[in-house]
C-alpha cells in the first residue's frame, strides 16, 4: 500500500458517513454503519490512504437506552464533553435551507496509524450563535426527529461537507458516499461542474440496504422548500425518482463506481435497480481492535505481524489447542462478570453461552430462538444449560423493534429456575461489543433473507474464536462452510424463503449437534474455533476492505 501514500496535506479521497464509530465514549454513531465507518478510517490510516472523512457531530448522540424490569426501552440524550476529544478548527461556512443562512463550523477528529500516518475525521456542528434555534439542533440527534429535520440534515453533511472541504484547502478527487444519506453532494459538485459526467467521475456508492422501504425518500414540495433557488433545473432532471428525492437512486445516478456490501447483497442490489452496474465489496473489520487482549497475546506470540497483514491470521491453525482454549476462557470470564454485575444474572463460566446482539427490529427476529419454549428447553436439560445474552438498542419510532425486546424479557422472567438463563444488556455500545463477541461460545443471526446486506457482528466474533450459527444471508455466505467455521440455519443455495417455524426447526436441530460437541467434544470444538479465525478473520478485516477499495473504486480512474 506504500504506493498509495501522499503528502500529509494532499488529501485525494474524503469519505462520507451519516455517522461514524471510533470510540465508545465519542457517541457519534447508532450502529453497524457507523462502527464500519470508524474501521475503515483506522485500516485508511494504517495503510497510508490520502482520505478525510465527513460526518455529522451529532451532540446528543443516538440515544442512551434505559430498559425497566418489564424490557420497555425509554430514550435519554447522550452527554458527553466534545472538546475533551475533538478540537474545534477556525473555518466556518455557509449554506441556504429554506432560505435561512446557516452556518457550520468543524471539529477535527485524528485517527493515526500503525506507522504514524493520520486520517483526519471532520465533524459538521450548526450549534452556533447566529443560527436559529431550529437550525442549530440539525447536528444534534443521529435519525432524529421527522423528514423535514432529516433532509436538513442530509443538506449539511452533503453540501455543507463539500463546501467544508474547499474551506480547509482539500482537493478531493473521489467523494465516497457510504450509504445515500450524503447523495446531496453530487449538487453541490454539480453547482461547481455544470456537467454529470464530470460529478460521476468523482464519486464512489456504497449502499448498505437491502429493501426499498430502507432508502431515505423525500416529498417534492418539501425538497423545493427546502434547497430553495440552489436547485437548479438542469439538478431537477437527474434528482428526482417517481417524483421524489430517492437518495439511493441520486448516488446511483451520480456515481461511476457503485457497490454492495456482500456477494450476496450485490446480487440483490443488482435486481432492485437493474440498469445500473453494481459491484459488491464485502465489509470487514478492523482486526487491531475487535480482537480481544487474550487473543492479541496469543496471535502476536504464534501470527506475529498479523496487525499489519491480517491475513495472516490463515496461520492460527497451528496455535495449540490448550492456548486457544486458555485465551477464549479469559474473555469468556470477563465477560460474564460484567453481565453479572449490570443485569444480576448470576450466569456460570462454563456454561455454553450464546450471543445475539444488534439493533432491535422485527426482521432481525431476535426472538426465533424462543420460538417453541418447551422444544427449547428439552434440549437444555438432555444437552447442557444454555445461557442466552442479549443487546441492541430500537430505534425510538419502531414499536415491533421495542417490542421485540420485551418479549426477550418476558421469555428471561419465565425461563427463571430452568437449564436456559437469559441476560439482555442495556446501551450496546462498541465497548459492551468488545467484551460480548470475545466472551460468547457461540454468536447467533436470524434475519429474514434477503435483508442483511452484510453483517459484520459475526467478524468480529470470527477474530476471537467465536463461531457463528446463522441464516445464509449477507457475509455468511461466503464465510460458512458446514462444520468448519460454524452452522447455517434455514434454507441453502439461493433462497429468499422466510418460513420461521420451518428456520427454528433448523435452528434447534443445530443446537443438538451444537452442545454435545461443546461440552464433551472440546477437541473438535476447538478446530472449529480455530478454522473460524483462519478461514474467515484471515479475510472479513477492512485492511482487505480498503485495499479493494483503493483497486476498484478510488485509484482506478486518477
Amino acid at each position: 500500500m506504500e504506493r498509495f501514500h501522499k503528502p500529509r496535506d494532499e488529501r485525494i479521497v474524503a469519505y462520507f458517513s451519516m455517522e461514524i464509530g471510533v470510540d465508545e465514549r465519542i457517541p457519534t454513531y447508532s450502529g453497524g454503519l457507523g462502527v464500519l465507518a470508524g474501521d475503515t478510517i483506522k485500516s485508511a490510516a494504517d495503510l497510508n490512504v490520502p482520505m478525510v472523512a465527513v460526518t455529522l457531530l451529532n451532540e446528543k448522540g443516538y440515544f442512551y437506552q434505559k430498559l425497566d424490569d418489564d424490557g420497555t426501552q425509554a430514550e435519554k440524550p447522550v452527554e458527553w464533553s466534545v472538546d475533551d476529544f475533538l478540537n474545534l478548527l477556525e473555518p466556518t461556512v455557509e449554506l441556504q435551507i429554506e432560505g435561512r443562512k446557516v452556518q457550520l463550523r468543524v471539529w477535527e477528529l485524528r485517527i493515526k496509524g500503525i506507522k504514524g500516518y493520520e486520517v483526519p475525521i471532520y465533524y459538521l456542528d450548526s450549534n452556533v450563535e447566529s443560527n436559529s434555534e431550529y437550525d442549530r439542533t440539525l447536528t444534534n440527534h443521529l435519525y432524529g426527529g421527522d423528514s423535514r429535520y432529516r433532509l436538513h440534515q442530509e443538506m449539511v453533511l452533503g453540501i455543507g461537507g463539500v463546501r467544508m472541504l474547499a474551506k480547509l484547502g482539500h482537493d478531493i478527487h473521489k467523494f465516497h458516499m457510504n450509504e445515500g444519506h450524503s447523495a446531496l453532494l453530487s449538487l453541490e459538485l454539480f453547482s461547481k461542474f455544470k456537467d454529470l459526467g464530470e460529478v460521476r467521475k468523482r464519486c464512489v456508492f456504497t449502499t448498505h440496504t437491502p429493501v426499498p422501504a430502507g432508502h431515505d425518500q423525500f416529498e417534492k414540495n418539501l425538497v423545493e422548500k427546502s434547497l430553495g433557488t440552489f436547485f437548479t433545473d438542469d439538478m431537477r432532471k437527474f434528482a428526482y425518482h417517481e417524483g421524489k428525492l430517492n437518495m439511493t437512486c441520486l448516488a446511483l445516478s451520480t456515481s461511476m463506481y457503485v457497490n454492495g456490501v456482500a456477494k450476496k447483497h450485490g446480487e440483490v442490489s443488482r435486481s432492485m435497480f437493474p440498469g445500473y452496474p453494481i459491484d459488491s465489496i464485502t465489509n470487514g473489520v478492523y482486526s487491531r481492535d475487535w480482537t480481544s487482549p487474550h487473543f492479541k497475546r496469543l496471535f502476536n506470540e504464534y501470527v506475529p505481524g498479523w496487525v499489519q497483514d491480517p491475513f495472516t491470521l490463515r496461520y492460527a491453525l497451528a496455535i495449540p489447542d490448550t492456548k486457544i482454549w486458555e485465551a477464549h476462557m479469559q474473555a469468556k470470564k470477563q465477560l460474564i462478570d460484567f453481565v453479572n454485575s449490570r443485569t444480576n444474572s448470576g450466569m456460570d463460566y462454563d456454561h455454553f453461552t450464546i450471543g445475539f446482539a444488534r439493533r432491535a427490529t422485527g426482521y432481525k427476529r431476535a426472538d426465533l430462538l424462543f420460538y417453541d419454549i418447551e422444544k427449547l428447553k428439552k434440549i437444555a436439560e438432555k444437552n447442557g444449560p444454555i445461557q442466552v445474552i442479549f443487546g441492541g438498542k430500537a430505534h425510538p419510532s419502531d414499536g415491533s423493534g421495542k417490542d421485540i425486546i420485551k418479549k426477550i424479557f418476558s421469555r428471561m422472567h419465565e425461563l427463571k429456575n430452568t437449564k436456559i438463563s437469559i441476560a439482555y444488556v442495556e446501551n450496546y455500545n462498541i465497548g459492551v461489543a468488545k467484551l460480548l463477541v470475545a466472551g460468547v461460545d457461540l454468536w447467533l443471526n436470524t434475519p429474514m433473507r434477503p435483508r442483511e446486506a452484510s453483517g459484520t457482528s459475526g467478524m468480529k466474533a470470527c477474530h476471537n474464536g467465536v463461531p457463528n450459527l446463522s441464516v445464509l444471508d449477507g457475509w455468511w455466505c461466503e464465510g460458512h462452510i458446514e462444520n468448519v467455521t460454524g452452522w447455517s440455519i434455514g434454507p441453502k443455495g439461493d433462497s429468499s424463503e422466510n418460513d420461521s417455524g420451518e428456520d427454528a426447526l433448523d435452528l434447534y436441530y443445530k443446537l443438538e449437534l451444537i452442545l454435545p460437541l461443546f461440552y464433551t467434544k472440546r477437541d473438535e470444538w476447538i478446530d472449529v474455533m480455530k478454522q473460524s479465525i483462519a478461514f474467515n478473520a484471515s479475510f472479513f478485516n477492512t485492511h482487505r476492505m480498503v485495499h479493494q477499495y483503493v483497486l476498484n473504486a478510488y485509484f482506478h480512474q486518477l
